[in-house]
């Protein structure tokens, strides 16, 4: 599983990810800075990369999509430096490895962790 870091995370989160076994890449080394949301969806499902964010349109996208891919995994803590992130991404990463390689948004903090497998469909109402 290759990881791709957003812009709106640090680029250095990418190389702690590497350095800790993953492989992982920023946006900023792939594609355009300014490129849309929609474009880095569309390139990760065809890359068959994961998209670590803190953006939660992606969320949306994927609903409006019902694609199965890529998975998404949001991270939800105000403090977005690395040295923050790290441990809890890789937590996600390893515990939920096989659920992102299927299709999965995973919503998640350094307390809580949500998924939801792909494609997103919406609630029924009891």
């Amino acid at each position: 599983m290759i990881v791709v870091v957003d812009m709106c995370l640090p680029a250095e989160l990418a190389e702690l990810l590497n350095n800790a076994g993953h492989q992982a890449q920023h946006w900023s080394d792939v594609g355009n800075n300014k490129a849309l949301d929609t474009e880095i969806m569309e390139w990760s499902a065809e890359h068959r990369h994961v998209v670590l964010t803190h953006d939660l349109d992606f969320g949306d996208l994927l609903f409006m999509s019902r694609k199965t891919a890529p998975s998404v995994v949001i991270v939800r803590e105000r403090d977005t430096t690395a040295k923050v992130l790290i441990l809890p991404v890789l937590n996600v990463l390893e515990q939920f490895a096989s659920e992102l390689k299927e299709g999965a948004l995973i919503s998640m903090s350094s307390r809580m962790v949500r998924i939801r497998l792909l494609p997103l469909e919406p609630k029924s109402e009891l």
